[in-house]
């Protein structure tokens, strides 16, 4: 088969973008969501009488800032049906890197920036795999993820590199001055109005949306499928790099085991928000509501005093929930279809054995 991207479609993209003819699931779900939020919020003020204080505001906000940066490429991913499960080893291996080049004599800029870099390099590995090789991104990226976790682990096995200019180090443990933001969540802001615009504002974001809806189709209609593709593993593994240089900065230290587990709070806001797992529906205003669902929920979780590994199981519920709940209508109909092909197979053999007979 020649490749698709080799051949020459046409320019024009689909003006009508998939996410029309599901707005009013996915409003209904954003919908769910605030109530959602609410009664997080509530739950929180019961278990705690600091929990509605303003400056608790600042680390709710703190325990999803990297988190929340991770989950905005991982959303573009989604919506085109891929999924990206490295992140969380590319801010670890990220963070050890940035450390490495410091403790080595690197000025601290350039280091940090050689980081976001290094991640760019490792999603473009992903992306490669994915559009050019033609494996499944689901199985490319746990290889990723624990093939990038173990490069960190033997570049940085049991140390722990510190050290880093105080001025900078602060970003991750005092509020932006005058406020109770965070730097991270401040970041975070910023890239969710870009990212907002560009998927629902601009031809690249219903392009997105039409190879999530049909990628085949997407690409007769002239859209670069693999290209994009590419280039949105790219951009996680920068915004990875990225949270690995924020958390290091955070946590004034840098090891291989940063961030371990974080991939599955990564893709809990993303489909927790309503990006649809089969790709071609959701918004970043779903995502970002998730993003306080789930910053609310792990503040309130720990001040009621319940365990870490009691947490997972919550967050876990979460993520079957947000993936079953909102295309319960499209599991209905894919398992109507099987049930209706099994029996015409059924009856289409019977028939064939009465004919024989």
């Amino acid at each position: 088969m020649a490749d698709l991207d080799d051949l020459k479609p046409g320019d024009e993209v689909p003006s009508e973008p998939p996410v029309r003819r599901s707005l009013g699931v996915v409003l209904r779900w954003e919908t769910l969501l605030l109530v959602l939020l609410g009664g997080t919020i509530a739950y929180g003020a019961a278990v705690s009488p600091y929990f509605l204080q303003s400056s608790n505001l600042f680390y709710i906000c703190l325990n999803v800032g990297e988190i929340a940066i991770m989950a905005l490429p991982l959303t573009l991913i989604v919506v085109t049906g891929e999924i990206d499960l490295s992140v969380a080893s590319m801010l670890g291996l990220a963070g050890v890197l940035m450390a490495e080049l410091f403790k080595h004599g690197w000025p601290i800029w350039p280091a940090m920036i050689a980081a976001v870099v290094l991640g760019a390099i490792l999603g473009a590995i992903n992306g490669f795999l994915v559009t050019r090789i033609g494996l499944p991104s689901l199985a490319v990226t746990i290889g990723t993820l624990t093939l990038y976790r173990g490069i960190a682990q033997g570049i940085l096995p049991t140390d722990t590199i510190g050290g880093f200019p105080a001025n900078l180090a602060n970003i991750g443990v005092v509020p932006i001055p005058g406020t109770h933001i965070p730097y991270s969540i401040a970041f975070f802001a910023v890239l969710a109005i870009v990212f907002a615009v560009v998927l629902h504002a601009t031809p690249l974001g219903r392009a997105i949306f039409a190879i999530g809806a049909g990628q085949e189709a997407a690409f007769f209609a002239g859209i670069r499928v693999k290209r994009i593709k590419f280039w949105l593993f790219v951009l996680s593994g920068m915004l990875s790099g990225f949270a690995g240089v924020l958390w290091s900065l955070r946590f004034a230290s840098a090891r291989y085991d940063s961030g371990v587990g974080m991939e599955l709070f990564v893709v809990t806001i993303v489909l927790l928000g309503g990006i649809s797992i089969f790709g071609g529906r959701g918004t970043i205003a779903g995502v970002v509501v998730a993003v306080a669902v789930l910053g609310c929920l792990q503040t309130a979780l720990t001040a009621d005093l319940i365990p870490a590994q009691d947490q997972n199981i919550v967050v876990g519920g979460l993520l079957l929930a947000s993936v079953i709940v909102p295309n319960a209508r499209d599991l209905y109909r894919r398992a109507r279809t099987r049930l209706r092909s099994a029996e015409a197979r059924r009856h289409a053999a019977a028939a064939a054995q009465a004919e024989g007979q």
